[in-house]
Protein backbone atom coordinates (compact mmCIF):
# COMPACT_ATOMS: atom_id res chain seq x y z
CA UNK A 1 0.00 0.00 0.00
CA UNK A 2 1.53 3.31 -1.24
CA UNK A 3 2.38 6.07 1.61
CA UNK A 4 0.83 9.01 1.57
CA UNK A 5 2.45 12.28 0.81
CA UNK A 6 3.27 14.66 3.40
CA UNK A 7 0.95 17.77 3.55
CA UNK A 8 2.81 20.58 2.05
CA UNK A 9 4.62 22.87 4.68
CA UNK A 10 2.30 26.10 6.38
CA UNK A 11 3.87 29.28 4.65
CA UNK A 12 5.98 31.14 6.76
CA UNK A 13 4.99 34.09 8.92
CA UNK A 14 5.58 37.74 6.90
CA UNK A 15 6.20 40.10 9.40
CA UNK A 16 3.42 43.32 9.21
CA UNK A 17 3.60 46.91 9.82
CA UNK A 18 6.34 48.64 11.11
CA UNK A 19 8.15 45.32 11.50
CA UNK A 20 9.31 44.23 8.11
CA UNK A 21 10.34 47.24 7.62
CA UNK A 22 13.09 47.92 10.33
CA UNK A 23 16.55 46.68 9.47
CA UNK A 24 17.88 43.90 11.25
CA UNK A 25 21.21 46.52 12.56
CA UNK A 26 18.05 48.92 13.67
CA UNK A 27 16.71 46.35 15.63
CA UNK A 28 20.04 45.29 17.37
CA UNK A 29 20.97 48.96 17.78
CA UNK A 30 17.65 49.45 20.15
CA UNK A 31 17.82 46.79 21.87
CA UNK A 32 21.39 47.86 23.40
CA UNK A 33 20.32 51.31 23.72
CA UNK A 34 17.74 50.55 25.92
CA UNK A 35 19.90 47.86 28.11
CA UNK A 36 22.14 50.94 28.01
CA UNK A 37 19.85 53.61 28.87
CA UNK A 38 18.42 51.36 31.77
CA UNK A 39 21.94 51.49 33.46
CA UNK A 40 22.68 54.58 33.28
CA UNK A 41 19.38 55.33 35.17
CA UNK A 42 20.56 52.81 37.47
CA UNK A 43 24.14 54.42 38.12
CA UNK A 44 22.11 57.71 38.15
CA UNK A 45 20.25 56.41 41.39
CA UNK A 46 22.66 54.92 42.70
CA UNK A 47 24.93 58.25 42.68
CA UNK A 48 22.17 60.15 43.80
CA UNK A 49 21.77 58.14 46.92
CA UNK A 50 25.50 58.28 47.54
CA UNK A 51 25.06 62.51 46.79
CA UNK A 52 22.96 62.31 50.02
CA UNK A 53 25.34 60.45 52.14
CA UNK A 54 28.49 61.68 50.41
CA UNK A 55 30.48 62.37 53.75
CA UNK A 56 29.52 58.84 55.09
CA UNK A 57 30.70 57.84 51.83
CA UNK A 58 33.64 59.80 51.70
CA UNK A 59 34.81 58.23 55.07
CA UNK A 60 34.39 54.76 54.18
CA UNK A 61 36.67 55.42 50.91
CA UNK A 62 39.39 57.27 53.08
CA UNK A 63 38.89 54.04 56.09
CA UNK A 64 39.31 51.19 53.27
CA UNK A 65 42.70 53.81 51.79
CA UNK A 66 44.06 54.10 55.38
CA UNK A 67 43.30 49.93 55.91
CA UNK A 68 45.41 49.27 52.34
CA UNK A 69 48.17 50.83 54.32
CA UNK A 70 48.05 49.87 57.50
CA UNK A 71 46.88 46.71 57.28
CA UNK A 72 50.48 45.44 55.97
CA UNK A 73 52.36 46.69 59.12
CA UNK A 74 49.76 45.77 61.55
CA UNK A 75 49.90 42.00 60.10
CA UNK A 76 53.75 42.06 60.26
CA UNK A 77 53.31 43.54 63.99
CA UNK A 78 50.62 40.72 65.07
CA UNK A 79 53.68 38.33 64.71
CA UNK A 80 55.24 39.28 67.70
CA UNK A 81 52.59 41.02 69.65
CA UNK A 82 48.49 40.82 70.03
CA UNK A 83 46.32 41.45 67.50
CA UNK A 84 44.92 44.74 68.99
CA UNK A 85 48.55 46.39 69.96
CA UNK A 86 49.60 45.45 66.83
CA UNK A 87 46.47 47.86 65.40
CA UNK A 88 46.74 50.75 67.69
CA UNK A 89 50.74 50.71 67.63
CA UNK A 90 50.60 51.12 63.47
CA UNK A 91 47.31 53.70 63.81
CA UNK A 92 49.51 56.04 66.52
CA UNK A 93 52.27 55.71 64.13
CA UNK A 94 50.69 56.66 61.28
CA UNK A 95 49.04 59.46 63.08
CA UNK A 96 52.35 60.75 64.33
CA UNK A 97 54.12 60.73 61.08
CA UNK A 98 51.70 62.70 58.83
CA UNK A 99 51.34 65.31 62.31
CA UNK A 100 55.22 65.43 62.24
CA UNK A 101 55.38 65.91 58.69
CA UNK A 102 52.54 68.92 58.67
CA UNK A 103 54.90 70.83 61.38
CA UNK A 104 57.17 70.62 59.79
CA UNK A 105 55.55 71.93 56.67
CA UNK A 106 54.18 74.27 59.14
CA UNK A 107 57.61 75.71 61.30
CA UNK A 108 59.44 75.70 57.37
CA UNK A 109 56.61 78.51 55.82
CA UNK A 110 56.60 80.18 59.28
CA UNK A 111 61.17 80.87 59.14
CA UNK A 112 60.63 81.83 55.30
CA UNK A 113 57.08 83.77 55.48
CA UNK A 114 58.93 87.52 56.11
CA UNK A 115 61.76 86.61 53.64
CA UNK A 116 58.95 85.72 50.94
CA UNK A 117 56.84 88.89 51.28
CA UNK A 118 59.95 90.67 50.55
CA UNK A 119 60.82 88.22 47.45
CA UNK A 120 57.37 88.68 46.41
CA UNK A 121 56.67 92.72 46.74
CA UNK A 122 60.18 92.62 44.80
CA UNK A 123 59.27 90.47 42.09
CA UNK A 124 55.80 91.62 41.42
CA UNK A 125 57.68 94.73 40.70
CA UNK A 126 60.76 93.07 38.65
CA UNK A 127 57.68 91.76 36.88
CA UNK A 128 55.92 95.26 36.40
CA UNK A 129 59.25 96.63 34.69
CA UNK A 130 59.53 93.72 32.09
CA UNK A 131 55.59 93.87 30.86
CA UNK A 132 56.32 98.06 30.60
CA UNK A 133 59.53 97.36 28.41
CA UNK A 134 59.56 95.86 25.12
CA UNK A 135 57.65 93.78 23.66
CA UNK A 136 54.46 94.21 25.95
CA UNK A 137 54.93 97.86 26.56
CA UNK A 138 51.89 97.73 29.17
CA UNK A 139 51.07 101.17 30.28
CA UNK A 140 52.68 102.04 33.53
CA UNK A 141 49.50 102.95 35.45
CA UNK A 142 48.30 99.64 34.59
CA UNK A 143 48.54 97.35 37.80
CA UNK A 144 48.13 100.55 39.90
CA UNK A 145 44.24 100.21 38.83
CA UNK A 146 43.94 96.80 38.95
CA UNK A 147 45.02 96.73 42.49
CA UNK A 148 42.34 99.77 42.85
CA UNK A 149 40.08 97.56 41.23
CA UNK A 150 40.70 94.80 43.39
CA UNK A 151 40.23 96.52 46.39
CA UNK A 152 37.24 98.02 45.58
CA UNK A 153 35.85 94.64 44.29
CA UNK A 154 36.78 93.34 47.84
CA UNK A 155 35.39 95.98 49.56
CA UNK A 156 32.04 95.86 48.00
CA UNK A 157 31.84 91.65 48.60
CA UNK A 158 32.86 92.09 51.85
CA UNK A 159 30.00 90.87 53.56
CA UNK A 160 30.09 87.68 50.93
CA UNK A 161 33.17 87.33 52.21
CA UNK A 162 32.68 87.33 55.59
CA UNK A 163 29.76 84.99 54.57
CA UNK A 164 32.49 82.31 52.45
CA UNK A 165 34.85 82.47 55.94
CA UNK A 166 32.07 81.30 58.34
CA UNK A 167 30.71 78.78 55.84
CA UNK A 168 34.37 77.69 54.94
CA UNK A 169 34.80 77.15 59.41
CA UNK A 170 31.74 75.09 59.05
CA UNK A 171 33.70 73.14 56.42
CA UNK A 172 35.81 72.46 58.40
CA UNK A 173 34.13 70.94 61.15
CA UNK A 174 32.65 68.83 58.74
CA UNK A 175 36.30 67.75 57.00
CA UNK A 176 37.17 67.16 60.88
CA UNK A 177 34.23 64.51 61.35
CA UNK A 178 35.01 62.87 57.75
CA UNK A 179 38.27 62.15 59.02
CA UNK A 180 37.57 61.07 62.39
CA UNK A 181 34.75 58.45 61.16
CA UNK A 182 37.39 57.31 58.70
CA UNK A 183 40.22 56.66 61.10
CA UNK A 184 37.43 55.01 63.56
CA UNK A 185 36.49 53.02 60.42
CA UNK A 186 40.27 52.35 59.50
CA UNK A 187 40.83 51.13 63.02
CA UNK A 188 38.11 48.42 62.56
CA UNK A 189 38.81 46.92 59.22
CA UNK A 190 42.23 46.66 59.81
CA UNK A 191 41.93 45.11 63.31
CA UNK A 192 39.33 42.87 62.24
CA UNK A 193 37.99 43.27 58.02
CA UNK A 194 38.25 40.35 56.98
CA UNK A 195 35.76 38.63 59.54
CA UNK A 196 33.50 41.33 58.58
CA UNK A 197 33.56 40.65 55.14
CA UNK A 198 33.07 36.94 55.67
CA UNK A 199 30.24 38.07 58.01
CA UNK A 200 28.39 39.68 55.06
CA UNK A 201 29.24 37.03 52.53
CA UNK A 202 27.30 34.40 54.86
CA UNK A 203 24.03 36.53 54.54
CA UNK A 204 24.00 35.59 50.54
CA UNK A 205 22.72 31.80 49.28
CA UNK A 206 25.95 29.82 48.36
CA UNK A 207 25.82 30.71 44.61
CA UNK A 208 25.42 34.60 45.22
CA UNK A 209 27.98 34.29 48.23
CA UNK A 210 30.80 32.45 45.79
CA UNK A 211 30.49 34.91 43.49
CA UNK A 212 30.51 38.10 45.81
CA UNK A 213 33.79 36.22 47.53
CA UNK A 214 35.48 36.31 44.15
CA UNK A 215 34.39 39.76 43.34
CA UNK A 216 35.36 41.01 47.21
CA UNK A 217 38.71 39.51 46.72
CA UNK A 218 39.53 40.95 43.01
CA UNK A 219 38.42 44.30 44.30
CA UNK A 220 40.19 44.38 47.82
CA UNK A 221 43.23 43.27 45.47
CA UNK A 222 42.99 46.09 42.86
CA UNK A 223 42.21 48.93 45.07
CA UNK A 224 45.15 47.92 47.15
CA UNK A 225 47.56 48.43 44.30
CA UNK A 226 45.96 50.81 43.19
CA UNK A 227 46.92 52.77 47.01
CA UNK A 228 50.11 51.86 47.44
CA UNK A 229 51.23 52.24 43.59
CA UNK A 230 50.18 55.95 43.46
CA UNK A 231 51.06 56.66 47.03
CA UNK A 232 54.73 55.62 45.32
CA UNK A 233 54.27 57.33 42.37
CA UNK A 234 53.00 60.82 44.40
CA UNK A 235 55.89 60.26 46.79
CA UNK A 236 58.52 59.85 43.74
CA UNK A 237 56.92 62.69 42.21
CA UNK A 238 57.53 65.01 45.18
CA UNK A 239 60.79 64.26 45.81
CA UNK A 240 62.11 64.91 42.48
CA UNK A 241 60.21 67.79 42.83
CA UNK A 242 61.43 69.00 46.16
CA UNK A 243 65.58 68.27 45.08
CA UNK A 244 64.54 70.49 41.96
CA UNK A 245 62.97 73.22 43.71
CA UNK A 246 66.00 73.14 45.91
CA UNK A 247 68.88 73.26 43.11
CA UNK A 248 66.97 76.15 41.86
CA UNK A 249 66.73 78.08 45.20
CA UNK A 250 62.73 78.75 44.90
CA UNK A 251 61.02 79.44 48.52
CA UNK A 252 58.68 76.80 49.90
CA UNK A 253 60.35 74.05 48.14
CA UNK A 254 59.39 71.40 50.74
CA UNK A 255 55.19 73.32 51.16
CA UNK A 256 55.43 72.97 46.91
CA UNK A 257 56.50 69.25 47.42
CA UNK A 258 53.79 68.80 50.08
CA UNK A 259 50.98 70.20 47.60
CA UNK A 260 52.97 68.22 44.52
CA UNK A 261 52.33 64.23 46.65
CA UNK A 262 48.75 65.49 46.84
CA UNK A 263 47.90 66.68 43.49
CA UNK A 264 49.66 63.28 42.39
CA UNK A 265 46.55 61.54 43.50
CA UNK A 266 44.45 63.06 40.78
CA UNK A 267 46.16 61.13 37.65
CA UNK A 268 47.33 63.41 34.77
CA UNK A 269 46.00 66.53 35.92
CA UNK A 270 47.20 66.90 39.15
CA UNK A 271 51.07 67.16 38.96
CA UNK A 272 51.19 69.78 36.12
CA UNK A 273 48.47 71.55 38.80
CA UNK A 274 50.77 71.35 41.82
CA UNK A 275 53.88 72.35 39.16
CA UNK A 276 52.24 75.38 37.62
CA UNK A 277 51.86 76.81 41.70
CA UNK A 278 55.39 76.42 41.62
CA UNK A 279 56.08 78.02 38.80
CA UNK A 280 54.40 81.17 39.74
CA UNK A 281 56.09 81.31 42.97
CA UNK A 282 59.60 80.90 41.28
CA UNK A 283 58.45 83.63 38.33
CA UNK A 284 57.56 86.45 41.44
CA UNK A 285 60.77 85.32 43.58
CA UNK A 286 63.41 84.31 41.29
CA UNK A 287 62.53 85.44 37.68
CA UNK A 288 61.12 84.24 34.58
CA UNK A 289 64.43 82.18 33.55
CA UNK A 290 63.73 80.16 36.59
CA UNK A 291 60.18 79.91 36.57
CA UNK A 292 60.38 78.35 32.65
CA UNK A 293 62.96 75.85 33.98
CA UNK A 294 59.98 74.80 36.40
CA UNK A 295 57.70 74.85 33.95
CA UNK A 296 60.42 72.20 31.61
CA UNK A 297 60.13 70.13 35.01
CA UNK A 298 56.62 69.91 34.81
CA UNK A 299 57.43 68.56 30.93
CA UNK A 300 60.10 65.98 32.50
CA UNK A 301 57.87 64.94 35.52
CA UNK A 302 55.01 63.91 33.39
CA UNK A 303 57.56 61.90 30.80
CA UNK A 304 58.99 60.20 33.81
CA UNK A 305 55.49 59.16 35.70
CA UNK A 306 53.67 58.23 32.29
CA UNK A 307 56.68 56.12 31.12
CA UNK A 308 58.49 55.06 33.63
CA UNK A 309 56.27 54.94 36.88
CA UNK A 310 52.87 54.24 35.99
CA UNK A 311 54.03 51.15 33.81
CA UNK A 312 56.71 49.84 36.15
CA UNK A 313 54.52 50.65 39.07
CA UNK A 314 50.55 50.84 38.41
CA UNK A 315 50.20 48.25 35.25
CA UNK A 316 50.09 45.15 37.85
CA UNK A 317 47.32 46.79 39.94
CA UNK A 318 45.54 48.91 37.17
CA UNK A 319 45.12 47.85 33.77
CA UNK A 320 43.61 50.85 31.73
CA UNK A 321 44.23 52.62 29.18
CA UNK A 322 45.43 56.40 29.68
CA UNK A 323 42.09 57.35 27.08
CA UNK A 324 40.07 55.32 29.90
CA UNK A 325 41.38 57.20 32.74
CA UNK A 326 41.52 60.43 31.41
CA UNK A 327 37.79 60.12 30.59
CA UNK A 328 37.05 58.58 34.41
CA UNK A 329 39.55 62.05 35.80
CA UNK A 330 37.06 64.14 33.61
CA UNK A 331 34.19 62.68 34.30
CA UNK A 332 34.54 62.00 38.22
CA UNK A 333 35.76 65.62 38.49
CA UNK A 334 32.52 67.04 36.63
CA UNK A 335 30.43 64.89 38.92
CA UNK A 336 31.79 65.31 42.55
CA UNK A 337 34.39 67.72 41.92
CA UNK A 338 37.97 66.91 43.80
CA UNK A 339 36.77 64.20 45.66
CA UNK A 340 35.01 63.03 42.30
CA UNK A 341 38.43 63.48 40.56
CA UNK A 342 40.20 61.55 43.30
CA UNK A 343 37.84 58.31 43.34
CA UNK A 344 37.02 57.91 39.80
CA UNK A 345 40.18 55.95 38.60
CA UNK A 346 39.91 53.38 41.29
CA UNK A 347 36.56 52.75 41.09
CA UNK A 348 36.71 52.36 37.47
CA UNK A 349 39.88 50.00 38.03
CA UNK A 350 37.62 47.65 40.84
CA UNK A 351 35.01 47.45 38.58
CA UNK A 352 36.71 46.68 35.70
CA UNK A 353 38.54 43.72 37.83
CA UNK A 354 35.19 42.36 39.25
CA UNK A 355 33.96 42.29 35.61
CA UNK A 356 37.16 40.58 34.94
CA UNK A 357 36.92 38.00 37.86
CA UNK A 358 33.97 36.75 37.30
CA UNK A 359 33.53 36.63 33.69
CA UNK A 360 36.64 34.10 34.28
CA UNK A 361 34.36 32.24 37.15
CA UNK A 362 31.76 32.06 34.37
CA UNK A 363 33.95 30.97 31.64
CA UNK A 364 35.30 27.81 33.53
CA UNK A 365 38.17 25.85 33.31
CA UNK A 366 37.80 25.99 29.42
CA UNK A 367 38.13 29.65 28.62
CA UNK A 368 38.89 31.24 31.68
CA UNK A 369 40.45 29.07 34.59
CA UNK A 370 43.36 31.30 34.82
CA UNK A 371 41.48 34.91 35.40
CA UNK A 372 39.74 32.65 38.33
CA UNK A 373 42.70 32.23 39.92
CA UNK A 374 43.47 36.02 39.65
CA UNK A 375 40.96 36.48 42.01
CA UNK A 376 42.58 35.15 44.88
CA UNK A 377 44.09 37.29 47.89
Amino acid sequence: MATPPDPPAPPLARPSGAESRVPGWLATAAAYAWRIIAVAIVVRAAFSVLGQFHRIAVAVFLGLVLTSLLRPVADLLARRVPRPLAVATAVIGGIVVVLGGLALVGEIVAEQRRGLQREFVAGIDRIERQLEEPPFRLPANTFDDLQSRIGKLLSSHRSTLISEAVSGASRLLEVLTVLALALFCAVFFTHSGDRQWQWICDQLPATARRHLTVAGRAAWRTFTGYTRGILLVAATNAFLVCIALLILGVPLAVPLALLEFVAAFIPLIGSPIALAVAAVVALATKGPVTALIVVALIVIIGQIEGHLLHPIVMSWAVRLHPVVVAFAVVGGAIAAGFIGAVVAVPFVAVFWSVHQALRGRAEGPEGGGSRTADAGP
